[in-house]
């Protein structure tokens, strides 16, 4: 595979960032490694980072690089700060930035597919609850949609994590975050109503995590939405051991098409 390390400007934010991006490259002379890519643009995963993290930790601390070798499949990791991937109260406008111009960026800068069959999100805590709100807000963008330890209930999280107050009131304001536009229990409890067609949607968290009763209740809430979700709850915690596992059974779990498929 091709990694590269991307920085650009963003119009949205007004300031310099970067992206890192994992490309597909068929290779056979590789030790160890075999790459494949599809014959078209190939099929692209968003893949959004933690609240202490960068562009840079999924490909320093996981094997992602070689685990999406064989698949064909492109991997753009965003940085967004400590933005919640949100248009911040009290800061800069990430939400904007990752829902509208990056992809507009990525077409431009990379040949990847833009179809919705052939687009994926994924992120863990933080990012997790990115890519959940980001499928949830945008369907018509994405086939899938994975949370990895996200912050699925953000106000029960919000409550108990009093230490983070000042953070939350800068990125979400003072107001109340349950029924809010960024709860994330509110909008997958009205995708019913909405009659909107969600992407297919995977959560998992370990069960020394202690986020693990918000994604329980995000659980509960969409069987009682009749959303299906696919979750996972077993042994682990919120590290990156436990990331760097559950990474692959998201990739294996990922709808991708037979001819962007790993061959056999």
């Amino acid at each position: 595979m091709a990694l590269v390390r991307c920085d650009f400007f963003s119009e949205v934010l007004g300031l310099g960032t970067s992206m890192t991006v994992l490309l597909p490259q068929a290779a056979t002379g590789q030790i160890g490694l075999t790459g494949t890519a599809p014959a078209g643009p190939p099929p692209v995963l968003y893949l959004l980072h933690g609240l202490s993290d960068d562009a840079t930790t999924w490909v320093r601390r996981t094997s992602i690089e070689r685990y999406v070798a064989g698949l064909g499949l492109a991997v753009v990791m965003p940085q967004v700060g400590r933005s919640f991937c949100v248009d911040e109260r009290h800061g800069n406008r990430f939400g904007t930035f990752l829902t509208e111009e990056l992809p507009e960026i990525v077409a431009g800068f990379f040949r990847v597919s833009t179809r919705r069959e052939d687009t994926f999100v994924a992120g863990l805590s933080m990012g997790g609850y990115g890519a959940m709100r980001w499928a949830l807000t945008r369907p018509t963008r994405f086939a899938a949609a994975a949370s990895l330890s996200g912050v699925l209930d953000l106000a029960a999280a919000a409550r108990a994590d009093a230490g983070r107050a000042e953070l939350y009131a800068r990125v979400f304001g003072d107001g109340p975050l349950a029924g809010s536009e960024h709860d994330l229990l509110g909008l997958l409890a009205r995708a019913r109503d909405r009659a909107v067609h969600l992407p297919q949607l995977y959560a998992c968290c370990g069960t020394d995590d202690p986020l693990l009763p918000g994604n329980e209740t995000f659980r509960r809430v969409a069987a009682e939405a009749g959303v299906e979700l696919a979750y996972d709850a077993g042994p682990g915690g919120h590290d990156w051991a436990y990331w760097d596992a559950k990474i692959q059974d998201v990739l294996a779990w990922l709808p991708l098409r037979p001819a962007t498929a790993a061959p056999h």
